[in-house]
């Protein structure tokens, strides 16, 4: 395989000489392209199976790694070494964002439980306006008219939804005219002081919001997407079950996707 960065590994990530790599990476033979999708291949496996432990049963893991294989295969095809973005991290995101696609395709959750899922969110937002602070469980329960027991169970079922986690910043992006983060950081027609400053406010909401969320969250948004922790090993790690660090993932997704939709669209937050 023919190494496209200045290190000894260089296909691994963009080196500094941007110009003669970008035109090293378009100029890859057919042989040389299917070693980097060989290579990468394992990403696929992977980051089905993380999503695959957060979905239902009947959502098959082969339709997630079919759809992988032609993120990886986009991966491949539209690197450009030039704007310095590790090759593993942008085929993994666009990996990642394929299965998504697929996923929203199917279109396999309820709108009952959409619905549902929605007027958690609002009530989230609305009791954290009121309180200036996260609301609790009991109060979002009272909020929505839920005696515990069955606000409990709508968080099951809201897993499902939360599926799109951190996506929703990409989401929301797209929905703005961007396929996706790398493509805006890589339109050079768009890289001017109020788009860095937009992008540079958009992490900070996020961190803003990560650290405002209920500790037991915090830790479990941190372990789960920093640490890359499974929720099974969370659980052992704070010594709660599987199902109640699930409970806590889904409540910190839905008080975040709050935060970031206040942010993109405040008139319609």
């Amino acid at each position: 395989m023919r190494p496209v960065g200045n290190n000894r590994n260089g296909y691994d990530s963009a080196g500094t000489s941007g110009g003669s790599q970008a035109s090293a990476w378009g100029n890859l033979t057919k042989e040389e392209r299917n070693e980097y999708i060989e290579k990468y291949s394992p990403l696929i496996r992977y980051v089905a199976d993380r999503l695959a432990a957060r979905l239902p049963s009947h959502v098959s893991r082969d339709d997630l790694v079919s759809s992988g294989i032609l993120g990886l295969i986009d991966a491949v095809d539209k690197f450009d070494p030039s704007r310095e973005i590790m090759f593993k991290t942008y085929a993994e995101f666009r990996i990642k964002g394929a299965m998504l696609d697929e996923i929203r395709s199917l279109d396999w959750v309820p709108r009952s439980v959409r619905k549902k899922t929605s007027q958690v969110e609002k009530a989230y937002h609305t009791l954290e306006a009121e309180l200036g602070r996260p609301a609790s469980d009991e109060e979002a329960a009272a909020s929505l008219g839920l005696g515990m027991e069955d606000f409990y169970k709508l968080l099951d079922e809201a897993k499902s939804v939360s599926l799109v986690d951190i996506e929703a910043l990409r989401g929301t992006i797209r929905n703005n005219g961007r396929a996706d983060v790398f493509d805006l950081v890589a339109d050079e027609n768009t890289q001017d002081a109020l788009v860095a400053l937009g992008m540079r406010e958009a992490r900070t909401v996020l961190a803003e919001a990560v650290g405002n969320l209920p500790e037991k969250e915090k830790l479990v948004v941190s372990m789960y997407y920093f640490d890359e922790l499974t929720m099974k090993e969370i659980g052992t790690v704070l010594g709660y079950t599987e199902s109640r660090i699930s409970q806590l993932h889904t409540k910190a997704i839905l008080r975040l996707k709050s935060r970031l939709r206040r942010y993109f669209d405040p008139q319609g937050g």
